[in-house]
């Protein structure tokens, strides 16, 4: 048999059988066979592509198999065209094999794809695009990150996402990094997305140098428009908590989850941040240093301007994941009292109710 002579055997000889046998003449089959070739050539399945090709032309031996009654030498139409033009490829084969017989080659299909434009880097679009394209960060490095920095009770209410391989370069002339990074979700008044923040975290672990931020130059960078926006936990009402940084505010919120608060992510965004309309007190979350008092001092004034009572928060350290870190929870909540107004101590610190995240 011509695939006992190709050497193939098992399934692919069956299909030769079954292929022959569903024609009454051998041009029939020889025809049927190079259009098989002409699919064949075209498909991009290469790891079926040496079995089939070698099942098609061992059917084409079968199907115009001539054979010298003298010399006992035998072969067929494509033995005759590599013989002939001295071909040894057998796509060159096939190609003058369709010439011969007139076939056209069959044109690959061609599925058109939706072509998006790439959003502007740092610009709103792509902040709302990495932010969609993040996950939950519950049981990622996200957590344990949080967690290590001692916010047990994470009440971020959806604001913070997780990305496994967020890009990451130091500058325009060095290559693009890849870490995984915790993306907090910048939003207006209204909710829409301005913004994320980027905080690119170590997978290795967690120290104290960098409180398991990544090793390279800036670990934390902003993409969007910030100014005047925040990242929000919970939705305010009219009582509302400022600060600086994202792990500052959670740790805040672990003695205060019901209470609403934004974390404008620098001091000069947070004596910029818009207040809310309808805002009856502010408590402002200072950092210990003299950025923290300069946007206090700011902050301080603009409420004041808006008829809002201003009031402001002091850690003990110089942020309260700082006093959370160091004297844990307890300590914390002991700390408050003192420093909210009596309705919100009621309200906020002995409520037992926690907001669903």
């Amino acid at each position: 048999m011509a695939a006992d002579r190709l050497g193939i055997t098992g399934e692919a000889a069956r299909q030769f059988g079954s292929v022959a046998g569903h024609h009454e003449s051998s041009r029939a089959l020889t025809l049927c066979c190079v259009k098989a070739v002409n699919r064949l050539c075209d498909s991009t399945q290469s790891k079926m592509r040496n079995i089939t090709l070698g099942a098609t032309y061992s059917v084409l031996c079968s199907a115009a198999h001539k054979t010298d009654a003298a010399t006992g030498e035998h072969g067929d139409l494509l033995d005759i065209i590599r013989e002939s033009l001295g071909l040894r490829d057998f796509r060159e084969v096939a190609e003058e094999a369709r010439r011969f017989l007139k076939l056209s080659r069959a044109e690959p299909e061609l599925v058109s794809k939706p072509v998006g434009s790439a959003a502007p880097a740092g610009s709103q679009a792509a902040a709302r695009r990495l932010f969609a394209i993040s996950g939950p960060i519950e049981g990622t490095v996200v957590e344990t990150h949080l967690r290590r920095r001692g916010i047990v009770h994470i009440h971020h209410g959806g604001s913070l996402r997780f990305h496994p391989r967020c890009y990451y370069r130091p500058d325009e002339h060095s290559p693009t990094e890849t870490w995984p990074a915790m993306i907090a979700r910048v939003t207006d008044l209204d909710g829409r997305i301005t913004g994320v923040h980027r905080t690119w975290l170590d997978p290795h672990g967690f120290d104290r140098i960098r409180l398991g931020k990544a090793p390279i130059d800036t670990p934390r960078r902003a993409m969007g428009n910030l100014l005047g926006n925040a990242v929000r936990f919970g939705i305010s009402d009219d009582v509302l908590a400022a600060g600086e940084g994202i792990e500052t505010m959670l740790s805040l919120r672990c003695a205060l989850p019901t209470m609403p608060m934004a974390a404008a992510l620098s001091a000069n965004h947070l004596s910029a941040m818009v207040l809310p309309p309808g805002l009856r007190r502010l408590y402002i979350a200072r950092d210990a240093d003299a950025a923290g008092d300069m946007a206090q001092t700011i902050l301080t004034q603009r409420a004041a301007d808006a008829g809002i009572e201003a009031i402001t928060l002091s850690p003990r350290l110089g942020d309260f994941n700082e006093d959370l870190h160091i004297f844990g929870i307890g300590a914390l909540r002991a700390a408050l009292p003192i420093q909210l107004v009596p309705e919100d101590v009621v309200s906020f610190l002995h409520s037992s109710t926690v907001p669903a995240e």
